[in-house]
């Protein structure tokens, strides 16, 4: 399996390889790599690049806090690790925040953004509410099935798939999940900094999400100098290219042959 040493971490990723234009795939919260599967059908044309993200997957973290600026420079590192001067970045939801602080680290290296299910403020009181007692809850009782089937249900939402991703969580260890969900908890609203954003982008959202919906991305594409619009997912759940792949992966073929 493919390591790099980035930033103190031994993080692990999938390269497809291939001459075209790099396109880095972000994961969210409790998801890896493999929730992009399907998206390694676009190494057709492009060079499809995966990875896990710090207390995510296969990656080896200090287990030290971090931020979702410390994730833009390891996905940065990465890019520096394959020696790819300019990418594309696609994030689901925290690896949206990720991607859009790389965009703002490195603007002469990232090329276009697609952000999908992606909050780039912080999160309402009872949202907050609503995560830190579940996150809290996780870490001293586990991913029980009380857990885990509502965290399926808002950001899967598809029998099958839910089942697969409650066993992976089932199987990591608890501990893991504290420092991810610091980072979410306690980000900053970086909304009035996606103006400095000079790249091309692409807001989508799932019209099953409950957690993202139409208002949340037309507000996000507002704020963002140099976007295409909003592409809806018809029936896409949170984690939209996990379970509407055809459709997310046709849109960012569109975006990515408009630019």
């Amino acid at each position: 399996m493919p390591f790099a040493e980035i930033n103190g971490q031994r993080v692990h990723f999938q390269d497809s390889g291939g001459e075209g234009l790099a396109l880095v795939f972000s994961h969210g919260i409790l998801m890896d790599h493999e929730m992009f599967a399907a998206q390694q059908e676009l190494d057709r044309e492009f060079r499809v690049i995966t990875w896990d993200a710090r207390g995510h997957g296969l990656t080896e973290s200090d287990g030290r806090p971090f931020s979702y600026w410390d994730q833009a420079r390891d996905c940065l590192g990465l890019l520096d690790h394959l020696e790819i001067e300019q990418a594309a970045l696609i994030g689901v939801a925290e690896g949206g925040l990720t991607s859009v602080r790389a965009a703002l680290l490195a603007p002469d290296r990232i090329v276009a953004l697609a952000l999908i299910s992606t909050l780039p403020g912080e999160e309402s009181p009872r949202a907050r509410e609503f995560y830190g007692q579940m996150f809290g809850r996780w870490l001293t009782e586990g991913p029980i099935d009380e857990l885990t089937t509502v965290f399926a249900a808002l950001t899967i939402n598809e029998p099958g798939e839910n089942a697969r991703w409650i066993a992976k969580w089932r199987e990591r260890d608890r501990e893991l999940v504290a420092e991810p969900a610091t980072c979410l908890l306690e980000r900053e609203d970086i909304s009035e900094r996606l103006r400095q954003i000079r790249c091309p982008a692409v807001v989508m959202y799932g019209t099953a999400d409950p957690l993202f919906g139409a208002q949340e991305a037309e507000e996000l594409s507002e704020a963002l100098r140099y976007c295409f619009g909003v592409v809806p997912i018809d029936g896409g759940a949170h984690a939209t290219p996990l379970t509407a792949p055809e459709q997310v992966n046709g849109a960012l073929a569109h975006f990515l042959s408009e630019i």
